[in-house]
């Protein structure tokens, strides 16, 4: 919910070179080459298919028909990109296996950005989940795609860690350039998606980034509740994965609480998201049920924009303006699902920053502040730290510091607590 800018298994990153990407168009040789392995059918202790080049332009997130088989975080395609504004590095899209809010198989692209120089740290190059903040439902929002213009939401995060020499390693969430609606919000979505992107990149092997690389979440607005999500079920969802912390400000935890604040302000844009990616992870819920004439006209003229318009275009709108009836007020279903991704009510396995603005317009401080609260009485070491300003202004106070203490966690220092 921001509207500021963007091994081979076994084989340390540091004994190899930088990562050599391949050509933008298989050449016969390469695609007999994938065969090959393919039907050998083992990359490291994975069964997972080699996969191929993908197509150009927007063909690329459409998901090829039949889809192939594979694991969570298997790729099914990847093309080389360009990061622009990046510091010195390589950058390809990726479409890889993920699984939806229900538990069902779906595909999610992304991008994977790994800095040209050699990592000389010790042990393998670590890897940085980044899970971006809100870009708006429509297709042409997803950072995978922004990214090759420079125009992407959280480059100054993305930057930071390639800066340090970690990969990243940025989703762009399920139905965001690819087929369908974006499940914007929802937390079992965000962190599915988030976690096996992780797995995709470790799962390119001229990327030389090892599966047993440390890895550190970290995300501000949505990314923020993605980053927390994702945390919280890693243990159950992805246990293989070496994670070290979750850093993640601007959290939208409470959902409830989020929507009171947002009903008639600046950014009702990102409740009438939320409205539809919850009927999107959901199709019980039947949102259209719920929206008056102008409600139907509005909300699909939404799902085709990104956050800036976004927020212009339903600036101080209520959800009586595009409703006969508010499903957070009257349907149990609506509650139940709603309250399902509120954040806190399990512990989180490794330390976690929290950070937040005190002039917060969009997320109500309060309700980060309880996600703290539940933490620390969970036994979690959080660091927690407030900025003076709003949420925009909060998503760059909070880089540098973020930054540092994920630093901190790859080189194995204790995690600090002001619980």
């Amino acid at each position: 919910m921001t509207t500021a800018p963007l091994t081979t298994p076994g084989l340390p990153a540091a004994a190899t070179p930088g990562p050599t990407p391949p050509p933008r168009r298989a050449t016969r040789p390469m695609l007999l080459l994938a065969v090959l392995f393919a039907t050998i059918g083992l990359l490291g202790t994975a069964c997972t298919l080699i996969p191929n080049t993908g197509p150009d332009g927007d063909a690329f997130y459409t998901p090829p028909s039949p889809l192939p088989a594979g694991a969570n975080g298997d790729v099914v395609w990847y093309h080389s990109t360009t990061a622009t504004g990046a510091p010195s590095s390589d950058a390809w899209q990726i479409m890889y296996h993920s699984t939806s809010a229900l538990g069902q198989p779906n595909v999610v692209t992304g991008v994977v950005i790994v800095p040209t120089a050699a990592w000389t740290g010790a042990g393998p190059r670590p890897i940085v989940a980044f899970a971006p903040g809100t870009q708006g439902l429509g297709d042409q929002c997803a950072p995978s795609k922004s990214i090759a213009t420079g125009t992407g939401i959280g480059g100054g995060e993305v930057n930071a860690a390639l800066n340090k020499g970690w990969a990243v390693a940025q989703t762009d969430y399920e139905g965001l350039g690819t087929p369908g609606e974006h499940t914007y919000i929802v937390g079992p979505a965000l962190g599915h998606a988030v976690l096996d992107s992780v797995r995709a990149a470790t799962r390119l092997p001229f990327l030389n980034l090892n599966a047993k690389a440390p890895v550190a979440i970290w995300g501000y607005s949505e990314g923020g509740a993605a980053a927390g999500w994702a945390g919280e079920i890693q243990p159950a969802y992805a246990p293989e994965l070496n994670l070290k912390g979750v850093a993640a400000g601007g959290v939208p935890a409470d959902l409830v609480a989020v929507a009171n604040n947002l009903d008639g302000g600046l950014g009702f844009g990102f409740l009438a998201a939320a409205a539809v990616g919850f009927d999107t992870a959901y199709p019980e819920l039947n949102l259209n049920s719920y929206l008056n004439d102008a409600g139907k006209t509005a909300f699909a003229k939404g799902k085709t924009m990104c956050a800036t318009e976004a927020i212009a275009t339903f600036a101080y709108k209520h959800v009586s303006d595009y409703t006969t009836s508010n499903p957070l007020k009257t349907s149990t279903a609506w509650q139940a699902r709603i309250n399902a991704s509120k954040l806190g009510t399990v512990k989180p396995p490794t330390a976690e920053f929290l950070y937040h603005g005190d002039q917060d317009e969009f997320i109500p401080l309060a309700q980060a502040q309880a996600l703290k609260a539940s933490y620390c009485a969970k036994g979690v070491k959080v660091r927690w730290q407030t900025y003076g300003g709003d949420h925009l202004v909060v998503a760059v106070s909070g880089v540098n510091d973020a930054t540092a203490w994920i630093g901190d966690r790859f080189a194995g220092t204790a995690a600090p607590s002001n619980c």
